[in-house]
């Protein structure tokens, strides 16, 4: 079969493990329809005054935007009712989210950041999605916050969504890591990059140079290894938006880095619903995410919105980072 026949759903069905052609599959689905929602109101933004601020602040005590607004609104409101999850975790919000007692509860747990990297939304930089499924510990309760509260190594999968010059949906269950573009005149996701995996060339170093002076010294003595290594030559690429500087890296190789700093001493990327399932996909694409010292796999957050320094690629790279850093 023409893989470009093969949409996500097809996909999950004949080619995943049995424990994701159920119920896992069709809230794949669901994430996938709302990403299909979401991505069309990024295409239509200002025609739309969807764009800009919308006077509102999160548990973070950022300024929220208007398409972070809707975009954690659809995800929550695809998902509450149908009966697939027992409870769901948001940046946006500050405690865990039920499902409401009129609706049925099921045995997962979507953690997620519903629009990573908003602030870059109003000049047309792509923006994406990112989330992660666990199961429930105890099917008999409506969903704790220890079901939420895991290291990423218990995910039972994860994925992102880029929102750039193609809407793209990357996901793994477990059995590798694929990719599905949106076809806008179709309205389905289409299998277009099945076994993804880090390549062994590698290409790029992604990290903010601007806030060298405020990283701890072996940080600096780190980065300025990556700025000058010989083999392989890096260059620099950088973004600011966590999903697609690491998606081009899964594409072309590289490490992505937001270290500690002194204004933010415990890292600033959330450690559940960014970092967690970001490494989750990266060790099954081949490659390694850590704080520093310790894989991010296996910390298990203390608190629903953690911060974490993060690097993350190719595991040569991140791990040369944990052996000049050890944080």
């Amino acid at each position: 079969m023409d893989k470009h026949m093969i949409t996500i759903e097809r996909y999950l069905l004949s080619h995943q493990p049995e424990y994701a052609k159920g119920e896992l599959t069709t809230l794949f689905y669901d994430i996938a329809m709302a990403a299909k929602m979401i991505a069309g109101q990024i295409r239509r933004g200002a025609l739309l005054d969807i764009l800009g601020y919308a006077y509102t602040t999160n548990i973070q005590g950022e300024q929220q935007r208007k398409l972070d607004v809707y975009a954690d609104s659809i995800i929550y409101k695809l998902n509450n009712h149908t009966g697939r999850l027992c409870a769901m975790v948001s940046e946006e919000r500050e405690d865990v989210i039920p499902i409401p007692e009129q609706f049925p509860k099921g045995k997962y747990v979507l953690v997620f950041d519903p629009l990573d990297g908003s602030s870059n939304i109003d000049i047309d930089v792509s923006v994406g999605t990112i989330f992660g499924i666990y199961n429930t510990l105890n099917f008999e309760q409506r969903g704790q916050i220890e079901d939420c509260l895991r290291p990423a190594r218990d995910l039972v999968a994860a994925g992102y969504i880029l929102y750039g010059p193609s809407t793209m949906f990357v996901y793994s269950a477990g059995h590798g890591v694929h990719g599905f573009t949106l076809d806008p005149e179709l309205g389905e996701f289409i299998l277009t990059h099945e076994l993804i995996r880090f390549p062994n060339t590698m290409a790029y170093y992604s990290v903010n140079h601007r806030s060298h002076s405020n990283w701890q010294p072996r940080v600096q003595q780190y980065v300025s290894w990556l700025q000058f290594l010989e083999q392989p030559k890096l260059l620099l690429r950088y973004i600011g938006s966590l999903v697609a500087d690491f998606h081009r890296n899964l594409f072309y190789g590289g490490v992505f880095c937001y270290p500690a700093d002194k204004n933010s001493p415990n890292g600033k990327i959330r450690l559940l619903y960014e970092a967690g399932p970001l490494a989750f996909l990266a060790e099954q694409a081949g490659g390694y995410a850590s704080n520093g010292a310790h894989p991010i796999l296996d910390i298990t957050p203390g608190s629903l919105h953690q911060r974490t320094p993060l690097y993350i690629g190719n595991k040569f790279l991140v791990e040369k980072a944990e052996s000049m850093i050890g944080e």
